[in-house]
């Protein structure tokens, strides 16, 4: 978990700042660096990474070249029956969209889990992609209680997942409900 508050996050305005001159769409931004974050969770280890930063980027470009392979636009007339089938059988099985409905709807429990003011600000950076310092002039703060607290959420929804089989959201009834009310000191 720290190690990714320090090796990763750090890098995430370089990556979104390339993401953009290769002319990606704000969404199209936000769900790679989803994803490579996402990928970057489910690592049992992080002990074979030397070079974050660059670990970071490999993993963003490799989600960026999934999503194109999964957009890519086939004109269905221009198949054989044959190379039609083959394509359907490719699609993700029924099982395959329900563990991913459910992927989906725990990662939005766990945000909805954190502390009101960490999962606003959260909400705003990460899923909304609104400028750190717009959210800082929105809500009256520092723009380094915005990283802060930003920070603070993907922590503590990396902890969440990296906890294995938890029932319970790891953050509930912690310090965390306490720090946030001196937004950003926690």
């Amino acid at each position: 978990m720290a190690w990714v508050a320090g090796n990763i996050i750090p890098h995430e305005g370089a990556l979104r700042a390339r993401l953009r001159r290769m002319a990606a769409s704000s969404w199209e931004i936000d769900d790679i660096v989803q994803d490579a974050y996402l990928n970057i969770a489910r690592l049992k280890s992080v002990a074979h990474i030397r070079d974050g930063r660059a670990y970071l980027f490999t993993t963003a470009r490799m989600a960026m070249l999934q999503r194109i392979r999964r957009d890519r636009i086939v004109r269905i007339d221009s198949l054989t029956e044959m190379q039609a089938m083959a394509l359907e059988d490719e699609a993700p099985d029924p099982e395959r969209r329900v563990g991913a409905r459910r992927e989906l709807e725990r990662i939005r429990q766990l945000i909805d889990a954190l502390p009101a003011r960490c999962r606003e600000i959260f909400e705003l950076r990460r899923i909304e992609g609104v400028p750190q310092r717009e959210i800082a002039a929105r809500l009256g703060i520092a723009e380094h209680s915005v990283e802060q607290q930003a920070t603070r959420g993907l922590k503590l929804i990396l902890k969440a997942l990296a906890a294995d089989g938890a029932t319970e959201t790891p953050f509930s009834g912690t310090q965390g409900e306490k720090a946030e009310g001196n937004h950003g000191n926690g």
